[in-house]
């Protein structure tokens, strides 16, 4: 049966920034039915997206099965859309779109806003909506498709299946929701899933902490936190006694570190996150004031690992990786910073030199009430396989690399 709870961005309000541990009842339910929604997407169930202007049955269209697509007919009280974001529509339709040209001219990410195609009964079928969606598997539309208009909550929508780390491509239709409550699909308030993100953060608490010698920095703990929704683990690591250089008067290093697979683990030459993490580990440990590493559950700039594998797939096509993000339906940057602000905060960090080469993290942390006191530079040389990826960082991303 479907629960009603105010909406997460009034909870936000009401409680005022600081959520915490201490976040009320209705907050951390808000955020717990966020994460639920997002976790049956991710198995190709329906979900009902809801709000004062009305409710639309959702499926992602990477995900959706057989039966989730009749379960979403047996909801739907009009005919189904598929919604994109308009640079993944531009891909779909072989066209420029609207939307993503007049975002551009404003100085918006072309990503911004979302077309609603309307789809053909024999596209109704989840094969064909995972090759709508997916742009490594192009089976584009056959024929000239019918433009709709987006419905109610579409923004929504889309933001979910970023949350779930899907492709934002999802089958919508108006919806009744005493018929989605019959069939015991999961609703959520929109307000709750565009508030998701910074409240989630809000209520990061410290669940786990041990001391952890590591290779190029002996003296090092590893602190781990947890949202309230239940959620993936963030871990910030400690080297030396940054609490302590900070009250003397110093500020410690900061390294703002998203999870990279690929290049962190396995050493992959496609990127420079693996030399970016150890190097920073060790430079905190040279570094009298020490410094704290927060690795964030943020792989790929926060489109997920499957996503990631997905853009080098199109890279190897000729883009790079701001464009093969994009023709994803994701933007360029789509990481949370509030995440490693409270994380600082919780371990009595308010103050940092952040080792970076992007001007968006040292804005992004000062915005979230850090003390951001300088930039150190964070650069490694081209391996011979990265040298176009540090060179469209510089050029697009607006990376400090010399």
């Amino acid at each position: 049966m479907m629960k009603t709870t105010a909406p997460l961005a009034s909870q936000m309000r009401d409680h005022g920034t600081d959520a915490g541990p201490g976040a009320g009842d209705a907050q951390v339910a808000a955020l717990r039915a966020v994460h639920r929604v997002a976790s049956d997407l991710r198995r190709g169930t329906p979900v009902l997206v809801r709000g004062a202007e009305g409710a639309i049955v959702v499926a992602a269209a990477e995900t959706v099965s057989a039966r989730g697509l009749s379960e979403l007919a047996s909801a739907a009280i009009g005919p189904a859309l598929l919604l994109l974001a308009p640079v993944r529509a531009a891909a779909v339709l072989q066209r420029p779109v609207p939307q993503a040209l007049a975002a551009a001219n404003a100085g918006s990410p072309p990503e911004m806003g979302v077309v609603a195609l309307r789809l053909p009964a024999g596209l109704l079928d989840p094969a064909a909506l995972r090759s709508l969606a997916d742009p490594t598997a192009e089976r584009l539309l056959p024929a000239e498709p019918e433009r709709g208009a987006p419905p109610p909550h579409a923004m929504a929508a889309i933001a979910l299946a970023k949350l779930a780390r899907l492709l934002p491509a999802l089958v919508a239709a108006p919806a009744a929701e005493a018929t989605a409550a019959r069939l015991n699909l999961l609703a959520v308030d929109a307000a709750d899933i565009l508030a998701y993100p910074t409240g989630a953060a809000m209520t990061l608490a410290r669940v786990a902490e041990a001391r952890v010698p590591l290779e190029d920095a002996p003296e090092a703990r590893i602190v781990a936190f947890r949202a309230a929704d239940g959620g993936i683990e963030h871990l910030a690591i400690l080297v030396g006694q940054p609490e302590a250089a900070l009250a003397a008067g110093t500020a410690p290093l900061a390294r703002i570190h998203s999870e990279c697979f690929t290049g962190d683990l396995l050493g992959s030459l496609r990127c420079d996150c693996g030399p970016q993490l150890r190097g920073a580990i060790k430079r905190m440990a040279e570094d009298p004031a020490g410094g704290v590493l927060l690795y964030l559950a943020q792989e790929g700039r926060g489109i997920g690992l499957v996503n990631k594998l997905r853009a080098y797939a199109l890279q190897d096509t000729g883009l790079d990786t701001l464009d093969a993000n994009r023709a994803l339906g994701y933007g360029a940057d789509e990481r949370n910073f509030w995440v490693a602000a409270e994380m600082l905060r919780a371990v009595g960090i308010g103050r940092v030199r952040l080792l970076t080469n992007n001007p968006d993290k040292l804005a992004g942390l000062a915005a979230c009430g850090i003390g951001v006191e300088g930039r150190e530079a964070h650069q490694f040389e081209a391996n011979g396989v990265n040298d176009a990826y540090l060179e469209t960082k510089a050029r697009r991303f607006g990376h400090l690399l010399a």
